[in-house]
């Protein structure tokens, strides 16, 4: 979907995207899909060409997951270095992709690698966005146990981003696991503490807490539709939105 003097104005100033590794595997179960890359990048340009200041997070399960590795027997801090070098790959390849489409992008890493990469510096990071290039985050906090939710909630705290957009291979929260549970109802709007309460899989505890302190909220939608990141960012009412309000709806799968 691309951005024209008709289309929609963006309800948002400054993003924060976050993308799980697997986004990128497309239909290959592992590694990297140049197709799919190729489509995230699109769909990033449409939104970026609204005027708004993009960062995103990416994780690197596509490759190698710390905590898996972690539980077959790996030292954690050992796995969790792992995971986040694999996040720097994904960054590269969605920087690259990016790049190819005009769009000048920066990827900032909490581990230093100078030669691939920029040191993470939370003033330099805000002042890419502010020169409009989108900026990647890579190598998670550049501590082990953290999550790349964790991540995504720190860093949009950092350049206090608008919100947290979680891109997903589903369309919001389910009171169930839709694909096992055909009465499953999708919620439209659930509060931080119902996430907590329900124990509801959107981010870890940790990032909604952060989250719900700097009442940044988080939508929770499905990447794979392409356009979706367009639809959110110009205020449809797609996937599920968890802020701060008391009430909530459930919608039929």
């Amino acid at each position: 979907m691309s951005s024209t003097q008709n289309s929609p104005k963006p309800i948002f100033k400054r993003i924060l995207l976050k993308l799980s590794g697997e986004a990128l595997e497309g239909d290959r179960g592992f590694g990297i899909d140049p197709a799919t890359v190729q489509s995230v990048a699109e769909q990033v340009r449409d939104v970026h060409r609204l005027g708004l200041e993009v960062a995103l997070v990416v994780g690197g399960g596509n490759i190698v997951r710390g905590a898996e590795a972690s539980a077959a027997g790996m030292d954690r801090a050992s796995a969790d270095y792992m995971g986040m070098l694999a996040t720097v790959i994904n960054s590269l390849a969605l920087q690259n992709a990016l790049e190819q489409l005009g769009i000048p992008t920066r990827v900032i890493s909490a581990i230093e690698m100078r030669q691939v990469a920029e040191p993470f510096i939370p003033r330099r990071a805000t002042r890419h966005l502010e020169k409009n290039r989108v900026v990647i985050f890579a190598a998670g906090t550049g501590s082990p146990f953290f999550t790349t939710d964790s991540t995504a909630a720190l860093r949009a705290c950092e350049i206090k981003a608008d919100v947290i957009l979680k891109a997903t291979k589903v369309d919001g929260i389910y009171t169930a696991d839709p694909t096992k549970d055909p009465t499953a109802l999708r919620y439209t709007h659930v509060t931080y503490q119902q996430v907590l309460e329900k124990g509801l899989k959107v981010m870890d505890a940790s990032a909604i807490a952060l989250c719900q302190d700097n009442n940044i909220p988080i939508i929770v939608f499905d990447l794979l539709t392409s356009g979706n990141i367009f639809r959110v960012v110009t205020g449809e009412n797609i996937g599920t939105n968890v802020g701060g309000a008391v009430t909530h709806l459930a919608a039929h799968a």
